[in-house]
């Protein structure tokens, strides 16, 4: 990832937070001469290594499931991005840019064996349904046994622990307070998820850094 120093997230635990709340990643790896991407939900390990982990599983149909052990995969997590406007600044001869977070990973995969699939799957739901609070989580074991098992067997789990781990927050760090209060002033108004998602982000930066 090219990371200029004053984007950078060198804060390890903020990594992690990032990557609990933004859970959907972008899977990378080579097979066969070719870079293959997948999409997939993941849970974070942060315990596992020096950086921590990741456990996701795919299809056994997805080209990327047939990853060899131990081979080297990438991972990248895009949260909240949005364009920003040179007319939000307040400074004049601004030119148009994208504010956004994001968080590459790379590390060796793992296949995940037997029971440890069940296990990836139960936590990744409980994850999930804790999010819906206060409603009463959906468990795996509801489905009945046969057909979990048929599921089971269409699916291939992984472990990726990480090797480096990078994050990157461009919020505007590099220009005049005026000039980013402006563009926060700007995705406010614009009020879309996104331009929201990096006007939050960037609130909640400049307010750590005047404390």
């Amino acid at each position: 990832m090219y990371v200029p120093p004053h984007f950078a997230i060198s804060d390890l635990g903020a990594i992690h937070a990032f990557l609990r709340g933004n859970v959907f990643a972008v899977i990378a790896g080579h097979i066969g001469g070719t870079i293959n991407f997948a999409y997939a939900p993941m849970v974070l390990d942060p315990g596992l290594g020096t950086l921590g982990a990741v456990r996701f599983h795919l299809a056994l149909a997805n080209p990327l499931s047939d990853i060899a052990d131990g081979a080297l995969v990438s991972l990248s997590v895009m949260g909240s991005h949005a364009y920003v406007s040179p007319d939000w600044y307040a400074t004049d001869g601004m030119v148009p840019t994208w504010n956004y977070v994001a968080v590459e990973g790379v590390g060796h995969v793992r296949r995940l064996a037997g029971p440890e699939l069940r296990i990836l799957l139960s936590d990744l739901t409980a994850q999930e349904e804790a999010a819906l609070a206060p409603k009463a989580p959906w468990k795996m074991a509801r489905v009945p046994p046969e057909r979990l098992d048929g599921l089971l067997a269409a699916i291939a789990g992984f472990e990726l622990v990480f090797d480096r781990l990078e994050g990157k927050a461009k919020l505007s760090q590099n220009r005049a307070a005026s000039d980013a209060q402006g563009v926060i002033d700007g995705l406010e108004r614009r009020g879309d998820a996104g331009s929201l998602g990096v006007a939050k982000a960037m609130r909640s930066l400049y307010s750590t850094k005047r404390q």
